[in-house]
């Protein structure tokens, strides 16, 4: 844009019900690509830098309107009671700049709050083609094969804009004409808000058209211009379902498109999605069926699938993170995630680490070079620098009314199957036995168990199990064997059942 053309106010429109979205949410709060629409629309407004963001709101205006507040604190907002065309949400707006502002004078940009496509470089582009025309008002226009139920922009013989004409009040030969108005306009803000005022409802809708301030300009001998832009999506809005999904395919198409082009390795865009906010460095790899959402950052040579799902998730420099689910976490660089792996808010992976397959983290510190690699849950948990934790292993952080932490040190070695009963903690170099529970501090380089010796009951499965498979099993190998030894350990009782069975 242009020095010296910053306009005095963006108004964006979005009092609008959405009733074709068939939701309690309204319309432009539905999301794509990581935003809403309005927060898509939102940005490109705030890309021309106005003195002024004013949103017209109606429809739910609390949900609408605290949105838009939280995504730009300092908006101004105007309520248009009974939604009565273009025309009349526009004057309100413009009411609500004159009281904040003390005046209309200056660019206005108009535009949608349905538009998520729109680029902050187009309303940039649109603001200097107006400044330059010297015009009262400079519409967004584009040319379309299929123009049906936008507003036509009629031109005269040498090319100037007379006037638009809406879907419904087009006579068959303005029905023909493929250049469409996109609703999206630059206006002589004084000059706005005199035609406003003169704009009446006699149309079939019985609304008041902001389209009608460009016929108004040719009455009064106002210069009108068009900025006519190649990219049409950009100007496509959505009202319902069908509609924005297509919005959102063709948003993310063009997210990694840029990606591409900017050194990403994509596989397969057809199964890849990556919201706007998503940072991708150079040489980074994306393989089929991954999902990069909120704010995820991937730096260079990492590499993310198949089938992944991250939301704001730091992945650092060579990582490889594969079939993994994971929300608000880190991992860092030369580290291994998965595969089947569930990475909860708060968890720390550092670099060189390891959290395999089947394991679950949640608020857990996992320091350099430290693994995690099979089938295990650590939560509210330190794990010390080379750590190794064994398979099968339970973090046992809540006793049923709070959350406690484990302490896990430095080049540890605990065994299978165990359960830390947290709060405990676990000395530097120490190492636990296989099925242990852990209910007491561990000193650094001590070994604890819990386990008892293996006791042994022979012939149990004849007695216990006569008749049965395992039963005729047990009973031929036997006699492969040359019979039992009907040996039993000192103080079991024989016939008592087995402990720790699993089907």
């Amino acid at each position: 844009m242009s020095q010296g053309t910053r306009p005095v106010a963006v108004v964006v429109l979005a009092a609008g019900s959405g009733t074709r979205m068939k939701s309690k949410t309204m319309k432009v709060l539905h999301p794509l690509a990581g935003r809403t629409m309005i927060g898509h629309v939102l940005t490109a407004a705030l890309h021309v830098e106005p003195e002024h963001l004013v949103a017209v709101v109606g429809h739910s205006r609390e949900q609408v309107g605290g949105h838009i507040l939280e995504q730009v604190p300092g908006a101004l907002l105007a309520v248009q009671e009974t939604q009565e065309g273009t025309g009349h949400a526009v004057r309100v707006g413009l009411d609500a700049l004159r009281a904040a502002a003390g005046t209309t004078d200056g660019v206005v940009v108009v535009m949608s709050g349905d538009t998520p496509l729109m680029e902050g470089e187009t309303l940039s582009g649109l603001v200097d083609a107006h400044v330059h025309a010297g015009a009262v008002v400079t519409l967004l226009s584009a040319e379309v094969a299929e123009p049906f139920g936008y507003g036509r922009v009629l031109r005269d013989p040498d090319g100037g804009v007379r006037a638009i004409v809406e879907q419904k009040d087009a006579s068959p030969e303005e029905a023909a004409v493929r250049e469409i108005n996109s609703g999206v306009y630059a206006f002589d803000g004084a000059f706005l808000a005199d035609a406003l005022a003169r704009v009446t409802n006699d149309n079939a809708k019985g609304e008041y058209y902001l389209t009608d301030v460009v016929g108004i300009a040719r009455v009064d001998g106002r210069p009108v211009a068009a900025h006519r832009i190649d990219d049409v999506m950009q100007t496509e809005g959505a009202n319902d379902r069908a509609q924005l999904a297509a919005l959102a395919a063709e948003k993310n198409r063009r997210i990694l498109a840029r990606h591409m082009r900017d050194g990403v390795t994509i596989v397969d865009p057809t199964t890849t999605w990556v919201d706007v906010d998503v940072t991708l460095e150079r040489d980074v790899t994306i393989l089929p069926g991954v999902q990069l959402l909120g704010a995820t950052a991937v730096a260079e040579d990492a590499v993310v699938g198949p089938d992944c799902t991250l939301k704001d998730v730091e992945v650092g420099v060579g990582a490889k993170v594969v079939r993994t689910h994971g929300e608000l976490a880190v991992v860092g660089p030369g580290a291994n995630v998965g595969p089947f792996s569930y990475l909860r808010p708060g968890t720390e992976l550092g670099a060189g680490g390891k959290i395999g397959g089947f394991v679950e983290t949640k608020n857990a510190r996992i320091a350099d070079g430290a693994k995690v690699p099979h089938l295990s849950y650590v939560g509210d948990a330190e794990i010390g620098e080379g750590t190794n934790i064994g398979a099968g292993t339970i973090v046992a952080n809540y006793d049923g009314v709070q959350k406690h932490r484990t302490k896990v040190g430095r080049q540890a070695r605990t065994g299978s199957n165990n359960t830390f009963v947290a709060p405990v903690e676990i000395g530097d170099g120490a190492t636990t036995g296989g099925g242990t529970v852990v209910r007491e501090d561990v000193p650094p380089g001590a070994l604890a168990v819990s386990a008892g010796p293996q006791r042994t009951i022979e012939d149990w499965t004849l007695r216990r199990r006569p008749g049965t498979p395992m039963a005729e099993a047990a009973a031929a190998a036997q006699a492969r064997e040359g019979g039992s030894s009907h040996t039993e350990a000192s103080g079991f009782v024989a016939d008592g059942d087995a402990e720790g069975q699993s089907k």
